[in-house]
């Protein structure tokens, strides 16, 4: 491998003026020179645009691409990656700012493995800290268990550096989030290397895509979570070179089956037997994972039913079809 061998940047921004030039300045001033800073705009409506063209006046290494219609962030994100020419491709988002060392420090880190992440501070919407990292909230995984990826993810988009060669394999990108396609397709076919240094400050705010610190958590946000959870184990249980099908088809099935049901005990058995893969990313204390596992015996009917007429609020979960 060539020693400094070229790493593209693919960022995607939509509407994200805010915060932008915090990112990009910390991006463009990388210790790690050879790069390609790849960026698509999803039809950006403020100021985004204008921030991304100054920065690329000043730096032939930035190339700024401008959607013709919306795509979505994975959408946007499929299209980010094949403007990418580097032998590795670092994910970037557009209201974090990066430890000037990250790349270089990746890019010796990842050795035989399809990707290599680190931990991340988290901050707020000001900058200011606030007191976590990642690994407070997550048991980061190093290894090659896809099975772990199937119903939580540690793997934030920003903190990866993929091999190139990994985008055989990941591309249709599916499920709801890039990242967590990415780590678990990555699983299935090498291995994925964890890091324990942060190298990026992450930012929290009302406008993040994933809420990591869980404050918007509502009835009708888990009803949702019900439903992309039911999607996303779907587009794993679909995805042709699964290292271990059955696992993950069993898993499908038997969540589906939720969906009519009052109760789905065969499902809680599953998990309750698998936990120690299916809860290895969380960090919670055991009596919490505990009540997550039996939450898993109750079908939608029953979630409806509960909702629908005992609830002093009368508000309905919406049916999943």
């Amino acid at each position: 491998m060539n020693n400094t061998p070229l790493v593209s940047v693919a960022l995607c921004t939509y509407n994200g003026d805010r915060y932008l030039a915090s990112l990009l300045k910390s991006v463009v001033d990388q210790t790690y020179k050879n790069i390609e800073i790849i960026i698509v705009d999803d039809c950006s409506t403020d100021n985004t645009l204008k921030t991304l063209h100054k920065f690329a006046q000043n730096d032939e290494r930035i190339k700024v691409y401008r959607n013709e219609f919306n795509l979505g962030l994975l959408g946007n994100f499929a299209k980010a990656l094949s403007f990418c020419k580097g032998e590795f491709i670092a994910l970037c988002d557009q209201d974090d700012i990066w430890d000037r060392s990250k790349i270089e420090l990746q890019v010796h880190a990842i050795g035989d493995n399809l990707v290599n992440y680190h931990d991340s501070e988290l901050i707020g919407d000001k900058g200011e800290r606030l007191g976590k990292k990642m690994s407070d909230l997550f048991n980061f995984y190093s290894g090659d268990q896809p099975e772990v990826f199937l119903l939580l993810n540690c793997i934030s988009g920003h903190t990866m550096l993929i091999k190139r060669e990994l985008l055989q394999h990941a591309l249709p990108l599916q499920g709801h989030f890039h990242d967590w396609w990415i780590a678990y397709v990555a699983a299935n076919h090498g291995s994925i290397n964890y890091m324990s240094r942060s190298l990026v400050k992450y930012r929290q705010h009302d406008k993040n895509c994933t809420d990591v610190l869980a404050k918007k958590v509502s009835l009708t946000q888990e009803t949702e979570l019900f439903k992309r959870q039911y999607k996303w184990l779907e587009a794993c249980a679909n995805y042709k070179e699964n290292k271990n099908p059955a696992f993950v088809k069993t898993l499908y099935r038997l969540y589906s089956q939720r969906i009519n049901s009052y109760f789905s005990l065969s499902l809680e058995k599953f998990v309750a037997k698998n936990a120690d893969v299916l809860f290895y990313l969380s960090k919670k204390e055991r009596v919490h994972d505990l009540r997550r596992i039996h939450k898993f015996k109750w079908g939608l009917k029953a979630r409806n039913f509960w909702y629908s007429f005992i609830k002093t609020d009368k508000r309905k979960i919406v049916e999943l079809y």
